[in-house]
């Protein structure tokens, strides 16, 4: 009897390599917004498996982008957490970190720290002037920060803006394009802080909480509404008149 065909059995094909890198991309950036996540938590985000999120994250780790560590919770198994690695600063805009670094060394040495520090307040007026074209100066304060975090993520902050319970606001900065230069010239950082004060109105305290050169994953500034000197401070409401006494009794 003749013998049946063979069929041969294709493998089936592969993740494209485009999709690899999409993914590795996006889980990078997930850990740039948000911090260290575990990969549950990144897969809900991304819509992928968990287990695709932890061959990314190997493939990623064998690179030296990210790095992982454990984490107790209150009940179970220990998490691990994935964070990125300083490594990874590679991956987002520098602003030019070289030719920054060697300007500002090349200046110093020319005009001096004096000298540097001009150049540093002419380029914070700069800012302001530009930031003012583009920040309105009425309407809510949480108006105000959200158009100010869509100038800084356009030149390349991933800024982002929350809202405390107490009525705070934070001003996060997930990233820093210009870290080189600001580690070699801090004023840069300090004219960063006026930058806000000047560009969100007299109104507001700015403040920084978190800052990225002193080890911290992003810079950050707390934000808060200034009470005037002069307004009246809030008036209890008037206690209720007592209750009308009771007729006298006539007696017989």
């Amino acid at each position: 009897m003749p013998r049946p065909p063979t069929v041969t059995r294709r493998a089936a094909p592969s993740a494209a390599p485009g999709a690899d890198t999409r993914s590795r991309r996006a889980i990078v950036e997930l850990l740039k917004w948000h911090g260290p996540q575990d990969a549950r938590t990144l897969a809900g985000r991304l819509e992928i498996s968990a287990m695709a999120v932890r061959q990314h994250l190997y493939a990623l780790a064998e690179e030296k982008l990210v790095a992982s560590a454990e984490e107790a919770r209150p009940m179970g198994r220990p998490a691990k957490l994935w964070r990125l690695t300083p490594a990874a600063n590679k991956l987002f805009p520098n602003a030019h970190a070289d030719l920054t670094l060697s300007l500002i060394q090349s200046m110093r040495e020319a005009f001096g720290e004096g000298g540097l520090e001009r150049l540093v307040a002419i380029r914070t007026s700069s800012q302001i002037a530009a930031y003012t074209g583009q920040v309105p100066r009425g309407g809510t304060l949480h108006a105000r920060l959200l158009a100010l975090a869509k100038v800084r993520t356009r030149e390349g902050y991933m800024a982002e803006v929350q809202e405390g319970a107490d009525g705070a606001f934070l001003l996060i900065e997930n990233h820093c394009p210009i870290c080189v230069a600001a580690a070699a010239c801090t004023n840069l950082c300090a004219g960063e802080l006026r930058v806000f004060q000047e560009v969100l109105g007299g109104d507001v305290l700015v403040e920084r909480t978190d800052h990225i050169l002193a080890g911290a994953r992003r810079c950050a500034y707390r934000i808060v509404e200034r009470r005037s000197p002069h307004s009246a401070p809030p008036q209890k409401p008037p206690a209720p008149p007592p209750p009308p006494a009771p007729p006298a009794r006539k007696r017989r």
